[in-house]
């Protein structure tokens, strides 16, 4: 994005694995981008050094007012004594992977404490923090880069493996976590994911039941197509997609079939899109596919599938998973910066959609979303 290019509207973004970046990749999300960048000059561990796109004043620049930062860590007990290559989220046991997953947890609390965050657990607390926002956040110049304000934060989970058992959600409820899947990738404790066929364990039933019970949301991305049906008949609690696109413009089990679509639409759910590159190019390949090949209008295009399936703008928003181990160079070629997700509301006026759809799906979608479904007050 230009650097006088104008921020028109907040954005809440649902799905950014801050505390990942900060402690898988050792990024200083304090620091500006461009220092952020600079800093990884000459690392070649991870494709993705050197390419960030989120930092905490990126965000602020960028009109991110609201987020919903990850928890992430996966079991992964058949890599012991392998040669298997293992990703920076994967530990052996249940055990390091909760450890993990609270040592997430007090990376936002710390950053809460000097005032980069501010946590949200209760539809009133959302309340007094959306009422502080401005209809614009800039009418010249640039985005505020110098503001203080803290970003309001709902926390979530991307797979459930760091709750040792279901009756442990509640530990995880009581430190302020407020939506979870169950599972990432592969066959999980509780759940079949994304690349298998796996359905919604037993355990998995439990902590479904205990979700409800404590009024935690279910995040349905990642879920294997049996696992997501199977979820949605055992969990009648609110649900939601927090990062997740359309299959029948990009093939493959990761993407939501019309069909699921519309059961989410039907249960009140908004889905969040994303913005890795082969979620929007069919038959991208990692390393190899240049983002030349795809831009932000890729991702309109899945917003405006979901609404047509709809039948309204209501049930979509922005679920970037930008720096998602993740960078640049598997985004689309206009997005180097979570800032250029503000193209996005031209993008949508350019394709016949009015200020307030737009408004909708930038940010006010969700925050409705969970105005509704967190608790009403800490009582």
């Amino acid at each position: 994005m230009n650097e006088g290019a104008l921020v028109t509207m907040p954005i809440f973004d649902s799905h950014l694995d801050l505390a990942s970046n900060a402690l898988f990749l050792d990024r200083d999300l304090l620091l500006p981008l461009e220092e952020l960048a600079a800093g990884e000059r000459g690392m070649d561990d991870l494709p993705c050094r050197g390419h960030p796109t989120v930092s905490l004043p990126e965000m602020r620049r960028a009109g991110v007012r609201l987020c919903s930062p990850t928890v992430l860590a996966r079991v992964r007990p058949q890599i012991r004594g392998t040669a298997v290559p293992r990703s920076a989220i994967d530990y052996v046991t249940g055990e390091a992977a909760h450890a993990m997953g609270l040592a997430q947890i007090a990376y936002y609390e710390l950053l809460a404490a000097r005032g980069e965050l501010a946590i949200i657990t209760t539809a009133e607390e959302l309340d007094a923090f959306a009422r502080e926002l401005p209809v614009g956040l800039a009418d010249s110049g640039s985005a505020p880069s110098d503001s203080v304000a803290p970003t309001g934060c709902i926390l979530s989970m991307e797979g459930a493996d760091p709750i040792l058992s279901p009756d442990q959600a509640a530990l995880w409820w009581e430190r302020g976590l407020r939506f979870a899947s169950l599972v990432h990738y592969g066959v999980g404790r509780y759940a079949g994911g994304t690349g298998s066929t796996a359905g919604v364990t037993p355990e998995g039933r439990d902590l479904l039941r205990a979700f409800e019970e404590l009024g935690i949301v279910l995040d349905l991305t990642h879920l294997s197509e049996p696992a997501f049906h199977e979820a949605l008949e055992v969990f009648s609690g609110p649900v939601l997609a927090s990062h997740n696109n359309c299959r029948s413009l990009v093939p493959g089990d990761r993407q939501f079939s019309d069909d699921q679509i519309r059961l989410i639409v039907e249960r009140g759910g908004v889905i969040g899109v994303a913005c890795d590159a082969w979620m929007l190019y069919p038959g991208w390949q990692r390393g190899v596919t240049q983002p030349q090949v795809v831009s932000l209008e890729a991702l309109v295009d899945h917003m405006d599938h979901i609404c047509n399936l709809a039948g309204n703008a209501d049930h979509v928003a922005i679920g970037s998973d930008l720096d998602g181990l993740f960078g640049w160079e598997q985004t689309p070629h206009d997005l180097r910066s979570i800032r250029d997700l503000q193209k996005v509301p031209q993008m949508l006026r350019g394709r016949g959609y009015q200020d307030d759809q737009i408004a909708g799906i930038m940010y006010g979608n969700w925050i409705g979303y969970f105005r509704r479904n967190l608790p009403a007050d800490g009582g």
